[in-house]
């Protein structure tokens, strides 16, 4: 059984301001610290950020406008605290504690993901869809309930009936999909508006990364301050995750879609 957010809604609007932001750090140097949390709804846009980098106000206003519409922006800006800085100072270490877990995607999980893609090519508006064995359920927003009843006939489709959705309807907050973007590799932290420093990025697409090489589940823990994670120098883990980011096109993509 799995559960898939398409990429305008709400929680995952504010993934991907979230990572649009990280990659306008990415921009500024190759290894910034960054966190953002965002929080939106009815024509606000609140965004918290920590981080090293120099960001550019206006860019991160624009990436707003480009991905939630006419909403106003309250940004704040902070440096990154001084402690949490000195830990990566000599290099790269583990940002952070936590507990990983990266499981391979089932077959139905992935042909939840190949649907939902599918319904957001032809209707790219607010809309969440469960699979269970053959049961699907579909609600999706701005659609015709009959029309996407002709293209899923055993499908329950907007049992509620047709409806509108988005940031007016709904508030978003940044890391609230990860059942959507992890599957089963769900632990406790969140995937978007991190550097790669951050465990909960790096050493999260790691482990999901192994459990789709290997077929087995990948389980891991580490400590703040570690510089080794599962035999590797944690540099190591960060490039591994790196590669994987820039391969799909950056933060903002990733936050679109997760691991699934």
């Amino acid at each position: 059984m799995i559960e898939k957010a398409n990429p305008s809604h709400p929680d995952k609007v504010a993934d991907r301001i979230a990572g649009a932001i990280v990659d306008l750090a990415y921009q500024t140097e190759k290894d910034p610290k960054i966190a953002v949390e965002v929080l939106l709804g009815h024509g606000v846009c609140h965004a918290i950020i920590e981080t090293s980098a120099r960001l550019d106000l206006h860019a991160i206003h624009a990436a707003i406008h480009r991905i939630a519409g006419d909403v106003v922006p309250d940004v704040r800006v902070y440096p990154q605290d001084v402690h949490l800085a000195q830990n990566q100072a000599e290099g790269l270490r583990c940002g952070d504690n936590g507990i990983f877990k990266g499981m391979p995607l089932t077959k139905e999980q992935r042909t939840l993901s190949k649907i939902a893609r599918q319904i957001y090519r032809e209707y790219p508006y607010d809309g969440k869809y469960i699979l269970d064995g053959s049961h699907l359920i579909v609600c999706q927003s701005n659609a015709s309930s009959k029309a996407l009843q002709a293209v899923f006939p055993n499908a329950v489709v907007d049992p509620l009936g047709d409806w509108t959705g988005g940031t007016d309807v709904d508030c978003g907050a940044t890391n609230r999909k990860l059942g959507s973007d992890m599957a089963d590799s769900v632990t406790g932290g969140g995937l978007h508006g991190k550097d790669l420093s951050k465990a909960d990025v790096s050493v999260n697409i790691y482990a999901f990364l192994k459990a789709q090489k290997t077929g087995k589940p990948v389980e891991l823990y580490r400590a703040i301050g570690d510089d080794t994670i599962d035999a590797l120098p944690y540099g190591q883990i960060v490039e591994i995750a790196r590669s994987y980011i820039q391969s799909i096109g950056g933060f903002e993509a990733f936050a679109e879609r997760g691991l699934t």
